[in-house]
């Protein structure tokens, strides 16, 4: 007579000696040493001076242009007024997109600096795991951006709309602005942790400089007027897709909106994060 096996369920074999806790033990190791990298990324980060002063620059160049937009506005009431298509909102965020090119720069140095400095080769023996290096360095990246980003959003939509005068001026409380803000902030930050990509594997400051400037500034100006399908195919680039969650209301030659504009930043701050590993873990040090 062939003995019948009875099925162990799954709350049984959790319920073995040894399988909980060994499980809970090594999640808890995975936690604390992402933490502790996380610790040594920031250490890092906050004690370069260059840190301060781009931060310092960014919000200085993107308060001072929402002043100069605005005040630009302001001074062609009737002209705007009588344009359908002219966003207040966006308009003043203007300053923003220059100082975007501080936030580039922020992501480049925090991983260049490590490549031509040489502290690469202690930052992985710290932190032998490749992958939660430089899972816990985009952490920091990200959230040091998104802290930036917040109040400079915030600051140039004031000051900018301050500017406008009454005529043109909105308010947060008005349908898409405090959308668009926030977009502002989602923008940026997505911009430092691309930038932080691209040098991860191109493991230079001045090449991946002269990378990204064509890729964010130059080449949306170059190909986004060209008619047919290639025009269309520049508001997938980060800058122009970004500045569609920068608007109020949806720019009617784009084929998606702020939705479509969030999932698109969100697949290239993927891809970079993806092509930063991926160089990370095929080369040496």
């Amino acid at each position: 007579m062939t003995p019948q096996t009875t099925p162990v369920s799954a709350s049984a074999s959790a319920s073995r000696p040894g399988a909980g806790p060994r499980s809970r033990g090594r999640y808890d190791g995975l936690a604390a040493d992402f933490a502790a990298a996380v610790s040594a990324e920031w250490l890092k980060l906050r004690t370069l001076r260059s840190t301060w002063w781009i931060l310092l620059a960014f919000f200085a160049v993107g308060t001072s242009f929402a002043v100069l937009y605005g005040t630009a506005a302001g001074g062609r009431v009737a002209e705007h007024l009588g344009d359908p298509a002219f966003d207040p909102v966006f308009f003043g965020f203007g300053g923003q997109m220059i100082a975007q090119l501080a936030m580039v720069c922020l992501g480049v140095l925090a991983v260049g600096g490590e490549y031509s400095s040489g502290t690469i080769r202690s930052s992985l023996a710290a932190v032998p795991r490749r992958g939660l290096f430089w899972a816990a360095k985009s952490a920091v990246l990200g959230a040091v951006a998104l802290a930036a980003a917040l109040p400079a959003a915030f600051a140039g939509f004031w000051l900018a709309q301050l500017s406008m005068g009454p005529e043109l001026n909105v308010s947060l409380g008005d349908p898409g602005a405090l959308r668009a803000t926030l977009g502002v902030a989602v923008h940026l930050t997505v911009i430092c942790l691309i930038s932080a990509g691209v040098t991860a594997v191109l493991r230079g400051t001045v090449l991946s400089l002269g990378v990204l400037v064509p890729l964010i500034f130059l080449l949306p100006q170059m190909i986004g007027p060209v008619p047919g399908t290639v025009g269309r195919l520049a508001w997938y680039l980060p800058q122009l897709a970004g500045s569609q969650l920068m608007r109020s209301f949806p720019d009617e030659r784009v084929d998606f909106g702020p939705g479509g504009a969030l999932a698109v930043m969100l697949v290239w701050a993927a891809v970079a994060f993806a092509g930063g590993l991926a160089a990370l873990r095929r080369r040496d040090a």
